[in-house]
């Protein structure tokens, strides 16, 4: 039975859900007939007169825009059949295996790699450059997947973050390594934000949770197995398979691809797509710089320096002319009505600020847990990866909250719990037993899956088809920037602490950042009783101001949800008449 917060609210949002123009300039954009309860016809929202919107995805009777039906429905086409679903899905969690392992295998080979090509000093842009890569073309290749179809943008990704493996098992040098890790990243922009998409276009919006606990689960389980592959295939074989056992796995998952995802065939435009390359370039650009001063500010130069200073006002005098651009652009990369719909800006922002409160438990408690609790990496990295058990199983419940209470308040629900969470932290007692932040993780999981999940279902489902693949990149796209910050103002925060606390040590000669301080507990023979307490008092209470933050960072996502978000999402109702290639289509339905 359908929730209070999830039955139809035409005209409940802000009227660009019902009124803003689609992509293509004309008419609206089909959102306006909102979410339906169980019995109830979608009515048209506010501007859309007598349902003649020729924009993507429109409603009921004569929409002529690439998200609509054969018969004008607002149904998205269909890519494959029931049966044929499972070669897909599997490609997708392949596909997403890729993507997740890649971001943290190279961790742990680190020693080898640089003992092999040297180039210490600029290791640390084997990761910035692929995150960079990554984080800045989400934004294009949702347009891309939304102009021309998923298909030929996931193939042409797989492809890219092929040749990007390759190169990278053949460079010679840390530079040719660098550049070859930014070739796979771009790759690996379209991995992440395409996949996400063709699993909303594949399910009914009551079977989403279901493939998106999957993807949840198999990102969870790469992203933490990422530094244990690495390891072993840096000591027993050659750091190089670290790379080219992306070859057999992306391989498999692009014949799948290429034999089982049929998407319909498209009506021919009257007017040909356009690519906005100026704006591509200009995004492209901004994230570049800003997440380059973000990366290396603190690290390879002091905040207030003059590399900072000069790529911070770089970054925002780049940002107004992406603006200028995309206002005059015919088909912008980012869209405005991506901001100036209640729903899709909201959800935006809440989870810009799970970006950022994830950099708490992903980045410092496992230095927590060996600093502080003594624990080996093998057991430290338990301590983190309870997370991952709770995480896919609170998201693959969250329907059954969701379809009784909303998808905003479920979110609310798990992000207000996440805030009790996270201020629990900072009151472990010191040391400690492993299993106090254990449990806290477990529970953080579950909560943040009742929180992630239910926003991506519901704002993917506020939208067309022709809309959902801009939709989709520009959530992860503000999630991945928000980690980046997180990684900037988090790691600013622990230092600060350390430095605080090491400039009043009763011991002379202590180590004077985070790093430093954590090698030095890693060999504690080098220290005395004293010094070696000191040092883990000092990480205790940099990492509990660090939670402190993250708790912040819960408390504007949750302050962003009660304030922006809608308190009823205007779901469309999808119905069955879309064309299919191959087999009958399957209903779509909203929450009931």
């Amino acid at each position: 039975m359908s929730g209070a917060d999830d039955k139809s609210d035409v005209g409940a949002d802000d009227t660009a859900a019902g009124s803003a123009p689609g992509p293509d300039g004309t008419g609206t954009d089909g959102t306006s007939t909102g979410e339906t309860g169980p019995g109830a016809s979608a009515t048209a929202g506010p501007g859309t007169g007598a349902s003649t919107s020729t924009g993507p995805g429109t409603g009921a009777s004569t929409g002529t825009g690439p998200g609509a039906g054969g018969d004008g429905t607002n149904a998205p086409p269909a890519l494959t059949t029931p049966r044929g679903r499972r070669p897909v899905v599997a490609a997708l969690m392949l596909g997403m295996a890729l993507a997740a392992i890649d971001g943290t295998i190279v961790s742990t080979a680190v020693p080898q790699i640089v003992g092999d090509l040297g180039g210490f000093t600029v290791f640390s842009w084997l990761f910035s450059g692929y995150l960079l890569a990554v984080t800045v073309t989400l934004p294009l290749y949702g347009k891309l997947s939304d102009t021309f179809g998923r298909k030929p943008v996931l193939i042409a990704g797989i492809i890219l973050f092929l040749i990007g493996s390759i190169l990278c098992a053949a460079a010679w040098n840390m530079g040719a390594l660098i550049a070859f890790r930014i070739v796979q990243g771009l790759g690996g922009g379209a991995l992440q934000g395409t996949v996400q998409t063709i699993a909303a276009d594949l399910y009914p919006l009551k079977e989403r949770p279901r493939i998106q606990a999957k993807l949840s689960t198999v990102w969870a389980t790469s992203a933490v197995a990422g530094p244990v592959v690495g390891g072993l295939l840096a000591g027993y074989a050659d750091w190089r398979w670290i790379f080219l056992i992306n070859l057999p796995v992306g391989v498999v998952a692009l014949w799948l691809i290429a034999r089982h995802l049929h998407e319909p065939a498209r009506p021919r435009p009257a007017v040909r797509p356009r690519v906005d390359w100026a704006g591509a370039l200009a995004v492209f650009a901004t994230g570049a710089l800003l997440l380059t001063a973000l990366v290396q500010g603190g690290v390879a130069w002091p905040w207030l320096s003059a590399p900072s200073l000069g790529l911070f006002g770089a970054s925002a005098v780049l940002a107004l002319l992406t603006v200028v651009i995309e206002r005059r652009a015919a088909e912008p990369i980012i869209p405005g009505w991506v901001w100036r719909r209640r729903t899709i800006a909201s959800v935006n922002l809440a989870l810009g600020a799970l970006g950022l409160l994830m950099v708490a438990p992903t980045v410092f408690l496992p230095t927590y847990a060996q600093s502080v609790l003594g624990l080996g990496p093998i057991a430290a990295g338990f301590v983190l990866s309870v997370m991952t058990l709770s995480w896919p199983v609170s998201a693959a419940l969250s329907d059954r909250v969701y379809n009784r209470i909303g998808f905003r308040l479920t979110a609310i629900i798990g992000i207000g719990a996440a805030l009790l969470i996270l201020l629990a932290f900072p009151l472990l007692p010191y040391p400690g037993e492993p299993w106090h932040p254990a449990l806290l993780m477990l529970l953080l999981g579950a909560a943040l899956g009742l929180f992630q999940l239910p926003l991506i279902v519901g704002v993917q489902s506020t939208v067309g088809w022709a809309e959902r693949g801009t939709t989709t990149a520009s959530v992860l796209f503000c999630r991945q920037v928000g980690q980046s910050i997180g990684a900037a103002v988090f790691g600013a925060v622990a230092n600060g602490v350390l430095a605080a606390r090491l400039l009043d040590a009763p011991v002379a000669g202590l180590p004077d950042d985070l790093d430093a301080v954590a090698r030095a507990l890693e060999d504690p023979g080098t220290l005395s009783a004293a010094a070696t307490d000191y040092l883990r008092r000092a990480v205790d209470a940099a990492v509990d101001h660090v939670y402190i933050g993250a708790a912040g960072a819960a408390a504007l996502a949750l302050l962003a949800l009660i304030t922006l978000a809608p308190r009823r999402f205007p779901v469309i109702t999808e119905t069955a008449a879309a064309p299919r290639t191959t087999g009958a289509a399957d209903r779509h339905d909203s929450p009931s």
